[in-house]
């Protein structure tokens, strides 16, 4: 069994020694570092290489947001899922912008939060069709011209990247997808992996955000 390495990233010492026990508990998953600012989680990461990390989005020093910027920029980056007390707002859209692969709130159920740390480990967006949904309306979809730009991009993708695509803006994870697709996740990572490529996206939650653009989630997606 794979152990996932997790960094635990919050200004408050309480809330990381709720995560670590609430984590240290859960056979494949282990705790290998903590840091109590934004300005201390690259040094974090060289140091201990975690695969995850679950980082507070407030902190006094260096918030999440421009760490997670930090972090992504690194060689082969883990991936980081956003911690907040508000459900969608501007410091999430920003996390979520810099490269977070979605985000949880502090509030969530234990098993919500195992399940999401091994969601990123399978390529799938810490974001349920709620808070994709929310998140979709709080961005919006600009001006005329981000709407042609995305367009465009969607223009370049195939029929079943599309479709890919669309599902994807709807918040389904990839087990999802392939049952409606009638083709594996591992064949749907695929695609996915072509479609981020394509659109210049680092994330499915930045597919969602350039499908919604488009104006491609109007409908109620694939069935």
């Amino acid at each position: 069994m794979t152990t996932i390495r997790v960094l635990l990233v919050d200004d408050d010492p309480l809330a990381r020694a709720g995560l670590a026990s609430l984590l240290g508990a859960v056979g494949d998953i282990e705790v290998c570092g903590e840091a109590s600012d934004g300005d201390e989680v690259v040094a974090a990461v060289h140091a201990v290489l975690p695969a995850v990390i679950l980082m507070d989005l407030r902190m006094p020093r260096l918030g999440g947001v421009e760490a997670t910027r930090l972090v992504r920029a690194l060689p082969s980056p883990p991936h980081v899922i956003a911690l907040t007390t508000w459900d969608v707002d501007d410091a999430v859209v920003r996390s979520l912008e810099a490269g977070a692969d979605g985000f949880l709130l502090k509030t969530a159920a234990p098993l919500e939060i195992v399940g999401a740390i091994r969601a990123v480990m399978q390529g799938d967006a810490v974001l349920s069709p709620r808070s994709t949904r929310q998140l979709l309306d709080h961005v919006g979809r600009r001006d005329d011209a981000a709407r042609r730009a995305a367009l465009a991009l969607m223009g370049t993708l195939t029929e079943r990247e599309r479709e890919v695509a669309v599902a994807t803006g709807h918040g389904l994870t990839n087990a999802v997808i392939g049952e409606r697709l009638y083709m594996s996740p591992a064949t749907v990572k695929q695609h996915l992996g072509s479609v981020q490529q394509k659109l210049g996206v680092g994330n499915r939650v930045g597919v969602a955000v350039l499908a919604e653009r488009a104006g491609l989630l109007a409908g109620p997606g694939v069935r």
